[in-house]
């Protein structure tokens, strides 16, 4: 287990309210996302706290943000990606949280129902509430706040993920580097190769072919 999850991308060309195609705006509390470009063209569009970002995306391009950043991907023709996401794959496995607008944010059983909803639905109503935050700065603390209310919840089930994995490789290596020292290449005999398969299934943001979390 190395605590990564990869996902290969083709993001969505369904247009939106604003005219642009792509995928549900949203973020993540506890993981960081990289996407690398591997066809087509677009941008990803960020909310912070510091503001707006738009950053083109092209292939080669490599681009990563941190918790707290609200991304929306725009397909400005054949936009495929690889996603690598921290905390073995936890992103796309309950760690998002889609910029609907505030009534629907602050009613739990409302925003189950458009989170499970159907694909374009939930991610016009994202988009509405992103082009709302996007317009009113002052709005992004109380998005803040219902982002870190809605996943309270499963932080029991993030934390068991986190120590299976990315808390494991990492004790992992540290007694790889214990053996080394004291002259012990056991690990080393035990290299192995394997092959991952991928699952298709619609996402956030595009079609996805998800790989197992390693």
């Amino acid at each position: 287990m190395f605590g990564v999850g990869v996902s290969d991308l083709t993001v969505y060309d369904w247009p939106t309210a604003d005219g642009l195609c792509g995928g549900s705006p949203h973020l993540h509390t506890l993981c960081a996302e990289a996407y690398v470009v591997i066809e087509g063209v677009g941008s990803v569009q960020t909310l912070t706290w510091s503001g707006f970002e738009e950053t083109p995306l092209e292939p080669g391009s490599v681009v990563w943000f941190t918790p707290g950043t609200v991304h929306r991907l725009i397909n400005g023709g054949g936009l495929r990606i690889i996603v690598l996401m921290q905390n073995s794959g936890l992103p796309e496995a309950g760690d998002a949280v889609f910029t609907f607008p505030p009534h629907v944010l602050s009613d739990a059983a409302r925003y189950g129902q458009s989170v499970a909803g159907d694909v374009r639905n939930r991610r016009d109503l994202a988009i509405e509430g992103f082009l709302a935050l996007r317009a009113d700065g002052s709005a992004f603390a109380g998005f803040l706040e219902h982002a870190a209310r809605i996943v309270r919840t499963r932080l029991d089930t993030f934390e068991q993920r986190w120590r299976e994995g990315p808390l494991k490789a990492a004790l992992a290596t540290g007694e790889q580097m214990t053996r080394l020292r004291n002259g012990d290449l056991s690990h080393l005999r035990e290299g192995a190769v394997t092959r991952l398969s991928p699952t298709a299934k619609p996402g956030m943001c595009g079609n996805l072919q998800a790989y197992p979390a390693v």
